[in-house]
């Protein structure tokens, strides 16, 4: 996989590299059952239509072909996706470019869970973000609950919301000896889910497209990863006991 240049102009790293290495690492280290909460692929910025309506670019569209062809083939994929295009189209990409050995499902599902669901109001959190500065300030005013409590959702409630989810995918039944559930997001969820959970920090390292945490099970626990290679435990309620 070659090097891109970002929006910026600037040369940056391979991108989904690192999330496809971790992916296949741990299948080589015995885990059978992956979640994978992931950014999509790399897409266009058009400040005269609604932010999530911008579309993947051409570049995103080749960088979600290698990722798909770069996964192991003794896994079977099931891909899911939250609703804006960008976030379905990566998927389907991904999916249709793993070749499987089992074979495998090429349709994937929109699912509101790996949404912006966490916004209750989003004008005034795409109003908040700008008079923060940016992305990473306004997660960690949220994450200390320094936003009004109107617009976003309470972040326990966000993140156990979306590791459930995940959880839930992980735990389902498929008859496969070996299953990914590819879960494609937005950078805000997948740097929120990583902060709160105790991986690296929002303001050291950016979430960039195709950046992903895995959710497994092994040696009798829950496991949270970051393809930087920070690892937690996840203790995670039952959805009736908070």
């Amino acid at each position: 996989m070659s090097n891109k240049i970002d929006r910026n102009g600037a040369m940056a790293s391979s991108y989904g590299q690192a999330t496809v290495k971790m992916v296949n690492n741990l299948y080589a280290r015995g885990v059978n059952r992956i979640s994978l909460l992931m950014r999509h692929s790399a897409r266009e910025y058009n400040p005269d239509i609604h932010d999530l309506l911008n579309p993947l670019t051409d570049e995103g569209r080749a960088l979600c072909k290698e990722f798909g062809s770069a996964l192991r083939n003794d896994i079977v994929i099931r891909g899911y996706a939250s609703p804006p295009d960008r976030c379905v189209e990566t998927c389907q990409i991904v999916v249709q470019n793993h070749v499987s050995e089992a074979g495998q499902s090429k349709s994937i599902r929109a699912l509101e869970g790996l949404g912006v669901f966490y916004a209750i109001d989003q004008v005034k959190m795409w109003k908040g973000m700008k008079a923060a500065g940016g992305l990473s300030d306004y997660l960690a005013k949220w994450l200390a609950g320094d936003v009004p409590e109107d617009t976003m959702l309470a972040p326990y409630y966000a993140a156990t919301t979306i590791l459930r989810l995940l959880r839930g995918k992980l735990d389902a039944a498929s008859g496969y000896p070996k299953q990914l559930d590819v879960c494609v997001s937005h950078d805000m969820s997948v740097l929120f889910v990583r902060e709160f959970f105790g991986l690296e920090s929002v303001d050291i390292l950016p979430i960039e497209y195709l950046d992903g945490l895995a959710l497994y099970r092994e040696d009798g626990c829950l496991k949270l990863e970051s393809h930087h290679g920070s690892v937690s435990e996840i203790h995670l309620p039952s959805y009736r006991s908070k």
